[in-house]
Formats: structure tokens, sequence, C-alpha cells
């Protein structure tokens, strides 16, 4: 409990701050953009902060990718012995370094706060202060809305048709948009021969049904977190498999297609450093140095008469001595 309390008080007090900042802009103090843009700077600041567990998480994502043809192996040697099985499993992450749960942190972790986030809406849609918000406050994220939808109403608290009509928006927008990151992963960055694609398929489809369903009871503003931190999920993932796609995907074919025409345009790049690829690769960009232009011949300087010295042809004979 004490989490719960230490983490609502955290998000309020950033949802407070920044609401107070664009209401020094000029924003009236109840109008829905304050609080909407206040929802939107705490998924900004959340997701900066959890860009060390992202990049975790992809190096997990890969480890796991990399071994799953010895976890296959193993499962299918000790199909019979699951304490076996389980231990042989042990021991390969241990060899390999490979944390399972690395891959689950960021939305592991985000889990807390979201509900922390759901816990200061339904406070405010009670004119209820939580944590840092003050009962005023409270009252006037009650008051908020956006496209005349309170920011603190849910789909089954709707008390008319075009509140309604808003929630099955942000619904439907929240849905498409975990179905997308999810796809987008599954498509550009995972080998077809790969045994965790069919594992991939399946939360491809689960995650945005789950969502669908219990979004219902999602105030507008839960709706908006979510679905801002799922543009940001987009945004992030495609930078990673656009520059660091994994081995063997599709990703890392368009990444070589396109380092290899900036090398025919003078513009070489050590394919080397793609994740995954051997050092050995460096010798299929090494770049050809034009050859060193010959030294230049230096002539003789001219000498003056009286110093050039004869040649072996032109030296004087010895004149025999006369008798005298």
């Amino acid at each position: 409990m004490f989490l719960l309390e230490w983490l609502e008080y955290l998000v309020s007090w950033v949802l407070v701050k920044f609401h107070s900042l664009f209401t020094t802009i000029g924003f009236p103090a109840d109008s829905g953009f304050a609080w909407g843009m206040a929802i939107v700077c705490l998924v900004i600041v959340i997701r900066i902060c959890l860009i060390p567990l992202f990049v975790k998480q992809i190096k997990a994502q890969r480890g796991l990718q990399t071994i799953q043809p010895q976890m296959k192996e193993i499962q299918n040697k000790y199909k019979g012995d699951r304490e076996r099985q389980s231990q042989e499993m042990m021991k390969l992450y241990k060899e390999t370094g490979t944390n399972p749960l690395a891959s689950c942190l960021p939305i592991i972790l985000q889990a807390p706060i979201f509900f922390a986030l759901f816990r200061v809406l339904n406070g405010a849609a009670h004119g209820k202060g939580v944590g840092a918000m003050t009962t005023e406050l409270a009252v006037s994220l009650e008051n908020a809305t956006i496209f005349g939808a309170p920011i603190s109403a849910t789909f089954r608290t709707a008390d008319s048709a075009s509140v309604k009509a808003v929630a099955i928006i942000f619904i439907l927008l929240m849905t498409a948009t975990t179905f997308i990151t999810q796809r987008q992963l599954m498509v550009k960055n995972m080998p077809k021969d790969n045994p965790m694609a069919q594992q991939q398929k399946i939360l491809l489809y689960v995650f945005p049904l789950m969502f669908a369903v219990f979004g219902i009871n999602f105030p507008i503003g839960v709706l908006i977190y979510w679905l801002t931190t799922n543009v940001w999920s987009m945004g992030q993932q495609f930078y990673v498999i656009r520059n660091m796609p994994s081995p063997g995907t599709e990703a890392e074919r368009a990444y070589e297609a396109r380092q290899a025409e900036k090398a025919a345009k003078g513009r070489p790049f050590p394919l080397s450093l793609l994740p995954g690829r051997p050092a050995a690769v460096a010798a299929e960009t090494v770049v050809e140095e034009p050859p060193a232009p010959a030294p230049k011949r230096q002539q003789p300087k001219a000498q003056p008469k009286s110093k050039r010295k004869p040649s072996q042809g032109q030296q004087k004979k010895p004149q025999p001595k006369k008798d005298s």
C-alpha cells in the first residue's frame, strides 16, 4: 500500500506541475487542453525515465531470439521431465546471460503507474483529491472536457451518447495503436523461422482485444495516457528497427541495402557495427585508397664549365718529358 500511495503522490504531483505550467502560459485552468497536455507530458517523463530499461528489453528480446533453437532442443529432449527441463532452461539462461523477465520490464513497471493514474482520475470524478492533488484541483479536473467529454468519465459511467462516442473513439485508437505496435515488432524485426513468431502472433491479437474489453472501464484521461505511450513506443521502435535491426530480419536486409547505397555514393559504413554481425564483415566494406602519385624525378642542376669533371674518354694523357 505504501508503494501505491507513493506512486499516486508522484503521478498527481507531475500532473499538477504540468497543469500549472500550461495555465501560466495562458490556457484556462479548467480546460481539457491544460489537463490533457499534462497527461501527455506525464507519459513523456515516464518514457524518458524508462529508456535504460527499454535498451535492456531490446537486448533481452534479441538474446531470447538467439537461443530459441537451443530452448526448443531442451524442450524436446526433456519433454516428459518438467523439472529437468526447467533446470536446463535456467542453466542455458545463466550461460548465455539472458534474462527472460528483462523483455517485460517496461510493461511491468508501467502497470503500477497506470493504476496510480487511474486512481487519481477516479478520485477526480468524485471531486476527491488524491496525493498531491487538492480538492480544488480535483474539481477542476472533473470539469475539464475533451470534445465535450469529461476527462474523468468512462464509457460505463457516461450519461450521454456523445460522451460514450468520444470514449469509444479513444478506446478504438488505443486498441489500434496497441495492435500496430505489436505488429511492427513481429513483421519487421523478427526472423520468420523464429519459434517465438507463433507466440508473438497470438499476443498480436490478444493484447488489443484485452484493451478493447477493459477499456470501457478506463477514464478518458487513462485512455489518453495509453494512446500517448503507444505512439511513443511506435516511434521508439521505428528508430531501433531502422538503425539496429535484429539479424536475419527484413529490417536488416533493408538496413544493409541503405548502407550499400551510401557506400556507392562515397559514404561507406562498416557493416561490422551492425548488431549481431561478425567483425569479419568489415572486410566487405574496405575502401580502396587511390595509389600514391609517383615521385617526380629531379633534374640535375647545371654546373659551371670550370667545375665540370672530364669524362673518362676526355681525360688528358700525360705528355712525355723532353730531354734537355
